[in-house]
């Protein structure tokens, strides 16, 4: 082995939980190699469209025939667009194969999708962990509540979650900053929703990773709502802003852009993971580096990809696959259903700024002994606004009138759109498939997952009772919406690598580790077991760091 390739620990990926693994590892006392297969994106500097306006954008923003044509699947949603396109993967270089329709939206570079995420941080419920049990679906989680509650106040406090303490049962308060403020009709729809359902239903701010007030040298939050740009202001959670200064400070990190990460080295004769592969992503050469430990933070479906493409001789499968679910069990939020109406009666009334936050509905159905035709539930987010100088107004569309009335705020909206869970089916997979190649010649990934009846039935409930709630909080004009449930859409990839109590009929333990190598360790999307309908990154950041501080604990105990 070469000094200069070996570290105390190594760690793939540097997007959420990569960008914990990182800083956890650092602080205590680790030589740390943090590898990206994609650019270096420096904090501030790099962030070159954060303070454009949209005039100064050649096409206002837009996107343009020639970037639909480059960005199949990125065009189906709202993500392609010219403000931050360079952020998104180039799906030429790296395709993978759509058994199903599946759109998966990705973000290859330092800081992953950190820098595009929508910051909802919500804790999950004890409900959540034992759901499965209950269900007598997939496998049982190997934790609960209790397990993780003191990494959610850990992983709070050091992001910067700014909420308020509503005491909602099935949604677990925090340790928050000072929550963003709810607009004059989001107040008032929220007021007669806990009326009109007698308070088995709430309206609350959202809990977002954007700071409400300084924090560890970012500052707090301005309201321009240009998350998905960089933040200069370091507002928002994200590895840049957060965990890679901390990680930075300490000494101990080495930050590798450009290396694609293409095996664990396993060594079957101590049982254990030596290191890794990596190609260079710009010269095309190969290098080995060795650690004591492996965190693969690489994103749900390539976390998968990287573990099925460590096949040795041991497991045809690939490192992990000893139980048969490595690359099963992918589940996503579905979405794509709500409804939306028009408020009266606050003509009188406007908002200050561009809030980089909405309202959120905590789930309520399958609670407290009720039964639907289908397990489980989902949530919503949205908002209240008023139209802006955008609005089409067909009336009057020429001269005079036409510009002073886009000279006066228009109608207020309200509109919510849910999140529903999905459950982890067992054939809801990804492989490689070898027939193909990306640009560097590696098999690429094949997709195989929709979502099923138990979503479907689901999703009649969450157009109805969209459309229930915004009538009975005196919204107009209410229009449900739905759309086919495809999956991939919610950017929350999930369960390629679930955890569980049986090495039979789970990737990982109760401690993040593969079962089949100790000493490796896989903390983000891909761990998870089930889904919830909450949005999953705050759970990421929290198992990242409880992993990561048994991984140094069982180091210095020689256990690895």
């Amino acid at each position: 082995m070469s000094a200069n390739n070996t570290y105390d620990a190594i760690v793939v990926g540097s997007g959420i939980s990569g960008g914990w693994a990182a800083k956890e590892l650092t602080q205590k006392g680790l030589k740390t190699l943090l590898l990206e297969r994609g650019k270096n994106i420096e904090h501030i500097k790099d962030y070159v469209n954060a303070n454009k306006g949209p005039w100064e954008f050649p096409h206002r923003g837009g996107r343009t025939q020639e970037m639909i044509k480059d960005y199949p699947v990125l065009k189906r949603d709202y993500p392609l667009n010219e403000t931050n396109l360079d952020y998104w993967t180039n799906e030429k270089e790296s395709p993978y194969t759509e058994v199903q329709r599946f759109d998966w939206f990705r973000g290859y570079h330092v800081g992953g999708r950190s820098l595009m995420w929508g910051r909802q941080s919500y804790r999950w419920h004890d409900i959540d962990f034992e759901a499965n049990l209950k269900d007598g679906i997939a496998v049982d989680w190997p934790i609960r509540y209790k397990d993780i509650a003191p990494w959610y106040s850990y992983a709070e406090k050091f992001a910067g979650i700014s909420g308020n303490r509503d005491g909602v049962p099935i949604l677990p308060d925090g340790d928050f900053m000072p929550p963003m403020d709810m607009n004059v009709v989001e107040k008032d729809v929220a007021a007669r929703l806990k009326q009109q359902f007698k308070g088995e239903r709430h309206m609350i701010i959202g809990r977002t990773a954007n700071i409400t007030v300084p924090h560890e040298g970012r500052t707090n939050c301005q309201y321009r709502n240009k998350c998905w740009l960089g933040c200069p202001f370091g507002a928002y959670f994200s590895t840049q802003s957060a965990t890679l200064p901390a990680a930075m400070k300490t000494g101990n990190l080495t930050l590798r852009p450009w290396s694609i990460v293409t095996r664990v080295l396993y060594d079957k004769d101590t049982k254990k993971a030596k290191g890794v592969e990596v190609l260079d992503a710009e010269n095309n050469k190969t290098y080995e580096y060795y650690a004591k430990i492996v965190f693969v933070n690489a994103s749900a479906l390539n976390s998968a990809w990287i573990l099925m493409n460590s096949a040795t001789d041991v497991w045809e499968g690939g490192l992990g696959s000893s139980s048969g679910e490595l690359g099963h069990n992918v589940m996503d939020h579905h979405l794509g259903v709500g409804a939306s109406g028009v408020v009266e009666g606050y003509e009188d009334k406007y908002y200050y700024g561009r809030r980089a936050n909405g309202i959120y509905i905590p789930r309520y159905r399958n609670l407290n002994g009720e039964k639907r035709d289908y397990i489980r539930g989902f949530g919503y987010q949205g908002s209240a606004s008023r139209d802006r100088w955008s609005r089409d107004i067909p009336e009057i569309n020429l001269g005079g009138e036409f510009k002073d009335a886009l000279g006066e705020p228009g109608a207020w909206h309200m509109g919510i759109g849910g999140f529903g869970e999905t459950l982890p089916y067992h054939d809801n997979r990804v492989y490689l498939d070898k027939s193909k190649k990306d640009k560097w010649g590696l098999p690429i990934l094949a997709v195989d997952a929709v979502a099923r009846d138990n979503e479907k039935k689901m999703r009649v409930d969450m157009a109805n009772d969209a459309k229930e709630m915004l009538e009975a909080a005196g919204v107009k004009d209410v229009k449900p919406y739905t759309s086919d449930p495809v999956l991939g859409r919610g950017i929350h990839e999930m369960g390629t690598a679930r955890m569980g109590r049986d090495p039979k009929t789970s990737v990982l333990n109760e401690w993040n580790q593969v079962w089949d190598a100790k000493n490796v360790f896989v903390t983000d999307g891909a761990c998870m077991t089930s889904a919830a309908c909450q949005n999953p990154s705050l759970t990421y950041m929290a198992l990242t760091a409880r992993a990561a501080d048994y991984a140094v604990q069982e180091l210095k105990k020689m256990n690895i």
